[in-house]
């Protein structure tokens, strides 16, 4: 049977500084872009628990714990948290946690190690299982990693607009600043390097605090997070962003009364989809699977 097509229209494959409006980014396509036929769903799992952090952001690492295996879980349709995980990574699998250290708003630890417990669980030896950053080209491990873990916060990035799940494995390259042209356009190529390409297990997005708003190359206000106490987790990196961007979204114009665009546009999302093929960004075909609190959502 054919698989049911998306019909691309030149919108898709504008080009120049602003390539696609924000609302391809984000997986809003026009009313006049029809999908061919019922269009396949792209599964992800939202959950949010009010107990995962305390006022001052501190992590309770038993609820972050239960919170990621209630997510894989669901996404897996599996009751035991670790058979989901066996669907994942096998016992011969050498496994790199590619995490982020960004000092204001890093991986949290606890998210870490909980990944890393599931990924023994599973049955992988502790000596090929590593979780670093900036020393993905170092690492023995990850030079072997025959399966990767992706996991990040989600903030506004003054070269790409945001930095999500796609944006994380810039470290996999040896100059970054390589793929930093026309708001990092080009991001999803990285994600068919031979060190990464078809490696990726699974992909956290962590929206436990996020940044939703900030200007210039350093930038961190504390005024412009919140906490939204949640992990997005799925497959597929790209709807992960465009579900995470819609969010944003909707937290910036409850915050300033007003749209307020991205600056520069985070535009990588929509070429990940359509140009470099790893993902999804239209959100008509993505499934969001909502556990946990609800209030303030936004989605």
């Amino acid at each position: 049977m054919t698989e049911p097509k998306r019909t691309i229209t030149r919108r898709d494959f504008l080009r120049g500084t602003t390539f696609t409006t924000l609302a391809l980014a984000m997986g809003l396509f026009p009313e006049e872009e029809k999908i061919v036929g019922p269009a396949p769903k792209t599964k992800i799992v939202l959950i949010r628990d009010p107990d995962v952090m305390d006022a001052k952001g501190r992590i309770n690492a038993k609820v972050i714990r239960r919170m990621l295996d209630d997510a894989v879980s669901a996404l897996f349709d599996k009751e035991d948290p670790v058979e989901a995980w066996k669907l994942l990574v096998k016992p011969k699998d050498v496994v790199g946690i590619k995490s982020n250290v960004w000092t204001p708003l890093p991986t949290p630890e606890e998210l870490e190690q909980a990944i890393k417990k599931r990924v023994m669980d599973a049955g992988v030896p502790e000596e090929n299982v590593d979780i670093t950053d900036r020393g993905v080209l170092e690492s023995k491990v990850f030079q072997k990693a025959t399966a990767l873990i992706n996991a990040r916060p989600l903030r506004t990035h003054a070269w790409s607009g945001v930095g999500g799940c796609i944006k994380n494995y810039i470290m996999f390259v040896p100059r970054p600043s390589k793929y930093h042209g026309n708001s990092c356009e080009d991001l999803g190529a990285i994600w068919k390097l031979p060190m990464v390409k078809d490696k990726t297990r699974l992909n956290v997005l962590v929206m436990l605090q996020p940044l939703f708003y900030g200007v210039g190359p350093h930038h961190f206000d504390s005024t412009y997070t919140w906490q939204y106490k949640g992990l997005l987790v799925g497959t597929d990196p790209v709807a992960l962003d465009a579900v995470g961007v819609r969010i944003f979204q909707a937290k910036r114009l409850a915050h300033f009364g007003k749209e307020r665009p991205f600056k520069p546009p985070a535009h990588h999302i929509a070429f990940a989809d359509i140009k470099h093929k790893i993902g999804t960004s239209d959100v008509r075909t993505i499934e969001i699977v909502k556990l946990g609190w609800k209030e303030g959502v936004l989605i």
